[in-house]
């Protein structure tokens, strides 16, 4: 076992009111759930489980990386060996499992990897939501896959597990691999924007902190064995994101000067037009996103000026990333 901070237990398991264990804390969304948890359940030991991928990154944690209720441990959700021995000397009673390969792109070309870690990794942790899945990626098929086998351990074993599915997620500590942080970190580095196919393509964007009360309203009060939706009404294209983004970045509202930071690229092999969800389950549960766009996209173009550095190779995230898979 490979753990960092803090070798060893902070006392008695039985000091704390609860031990949960939160895979991949050092990445985008998962460090934000550990800050908050931390921060507002002193009597909670936070957990962070993370092997430190080029995505991760330890100062999203920095805030609360000395807090007694924290401990970061370094490893593999894969290697079942040590994920059995941290369940028995962390006592855990709680897993948030966020671990996982994401990037659609890259899914093409390292189709297995995604399969192993998105589908074995959560193994070996053992739309509306009743809606088919119809991936069409292998990111997405990786997921789906994972979900299934959760469903299954609940359905033979009533193994206590919650599912969540997420619109795009956005704000600080995202690797610049993704869609707003790329285009933001492209604009600051006078970079123009790489637009797959035409950019009509529709997205739901959800900012950070809303997303993060979402799963602590279902940890608090979902029901095991449910799938909750955590989706907003907030939509546009890419192609107006962009323009958003060259607007505020760049500070013109020339449709000419616009077009000088935007590169037409060829689209994806499959890119969904849209990702429309219901969400009315969680909005029974009493959440709903409270963060305005124009609030949440001027503090990520802030948080991105001063912090774009906090990966080692954030340059290059800035890459063309090849639409083909090679071996096409």
């Amino acid at each position: 076992m490979s753990a960092a901070g803090r070798a060893e237990p902070l006392g008695p398991p039985g000091s704390f009111a609860k031990r949960l264990l939160v895979t991949g804390g050092a990445g985008f969304i998962a460090s934000h759930v550990i800050v908050s948890l931390v921060q507002d359940y002193p009597n909670y030991m936070i957990i962070n489980l993370d092997k430190l991928d080029y995505c991760a990154s330890l100062k999203n944690l920095e805030t609360i990386s000395n807090k007694q209720n924290y401990k970061f441990i370094q490893g593999d959700i894969c290697n079942s060996h040590f994920v059995k021995l941290l369940f028995e000397t962390e006592k855990i009673d709680i897993v948030l499992h966020f671990a996982a390969q994401t990037h659609v792109d890259l899914s093409f070309v390292r189709a297995f990897e995604f399969t192993y870690v998105n589908v074995y990794g959560t193994h070996v942790l053992e739309f509306d939501e009743s809606s088919p899945k119809q991936p069409t990626n292998p990111y997405a098929s990786s997921k789906a896959a994972a979900e299934c086998f959760v469903q299954s351990y609940w359905e033979r074993y009533k193994f206590p597990a919650v599912i969540t599915r997420s619109s795009n997620v956005y704000g600080p500590h995202q690797y610049p691999e993704k869609v707003i942080p790329k285009f933001i970190s492209l604009l600051q580095h006078n970079r123009k924007c790489c637009i797959h196919g035409s950019g009509l393509q529709t997205r739901n964007f959800l900012y950070a902190t809303d997303v993060v009360e979402a799963f602590l309203t279902v940890l608090k009060k979902g029901k095991p064995g449910e799938i909750y939706n955590i989706g907003t009404n907030f939509e546009m294209s890419v192609l107006q994101l962009a323009k958003e983004l060259i607007q505020l970045i760049k500070e013109t509202n020339s449709e000419s000067e616009m077009e000088n930071w935007v590169d037409y690229v060829n689209d994806r092999p499959t890119n969904d037009m849209r990702y429309p969800m219901k969400s009315e389950k969680i909005h029974g549960l009493g959440w709903r996103p409270k963060v305005p766009w124009k609030e949440g996209i001027k503090k990520t173009i802030d948080w991105y000026r001063e912090n774009f550095h906090n990966w080692k190779n954030a340059e290059k995230a800035l890459e063309p990333f090849p639409v083909q898979p090679p071996f096409v």
